[in-house]
């Protein structure tokens, strides 16, 4: 579900049973990222593949890239897998106004 950034935050904050991924690349996780995130590449399939596998599935995932897009790829692929709550972050980091940490 592609939510905006209000919405992903409040919903985020209000979720007990929440993990935020950051699905970028290392370079650019080492700019900046929101707090808390685990970092899984999109870009390297094989290990984004194989560190999904290690997930919760009862868990809400709460997934950004740089804009948007990749994001919105790794949620599909989350739904695939039978993860049922994976909200994107429109815009991603890119528009984000919250707290990051570098």
């Amino acid at each position: 579900m592609d939510l905006s950034q209000q919405e992903w935050s409040e919903k985020l904050n209000a979720d007990d049973n929440s993990q935020i991924l950051d699905v970028r690349t290392d370079e650019e996780v080492a700019e900046k990222q929101i707090p808390n995130a685990k970092q899984m590449d999109i870009q390297n399939p094989p290990k984004f593949m194989e560190e999904l596998q290690q997930l919760d599935a009862s868990k809400n995932y709460y997934v950004y890239c740089r804009s948007g897009a990749r994001s919105a790829q790794a949620c599909a692929i989350l739904k695939s897998q039978g993860f049922e709550n994976c909200y994107n972050l429109l815009g991603g980091i890119t528009e984000w106004e919250g707290e990051t940490v570098s």
